[in-house]
């Protein structure tokens, strides 16, 4: 017999058991960073052969970017290399939402994703952006948001 999740389950449950609805908190700019800062991993969204590609990765937060660690050979390296001078575009997001509570909250940021290549820099993410893959990580990447969105997931107001 397999082990099985139990779906829906929830303690914030109104009449009849049915889920609570959650009040969506629209997130200014320099909280929404400050909550993406907070968590180590997210997920990059960027394209492949024209189709979306999404990955998990650790990051870190420093001066308003996002900085993460990739190895050479990865698709997020090869993109951001072949991109030259202005980046690609990508969105990055990363949340905290409860699955029993549903509350929590979520950042999407979308900007230009540009390789790392000064070594002094490089070498301070080598030593902040530590690994979660068995794997050299030698590139880093550093995206620059010009669009930050994030909501908060709260009690209803009575």
């Amino acid at each position: 017999m397999r082990n099985q999740v139990q779906r829906g389950a929830h303690t914030s449950a109104g009449a009849g058991g049915a889920p609570v609805p959650r009040r969506l908190d629209k997130l200014e700019h320099d909280e929404a960073l400050a909550l993406l800062a907070s968590v180590p991993l997210g997920r990059i969204v960027f394209t492949v052969n024209a189709l979306p590609a999404i990955r998990p990765v650790n990051h870190v937060v420093e001066n308003g970017e996002i900085i993460i660690r990739t190895h050479g050979d990865s698709a997020i390296a090869t993109h951001t290399g072949k991109s030259g001078i202005g980046g690609i575009v990508v969105a990055y997001e990363a949340d905290e939402i409860d699955p029993v509570t549903h509350l929590g909250w979520s950042v999407v940021v979308t900007g230009y994703a540009r390789q790392i290549t000064n070594p002094a820099q490089l070498a301070h993410y080598n030593e902040t952006v530590a690994p979660w893959v068995e794997h050299t990580m030698d590139q880093a990447v550093r995206i620059r948001p010009d669009m930050v969105n994030g909501f908060r997931l709260t009690e209803p107001q009575e």
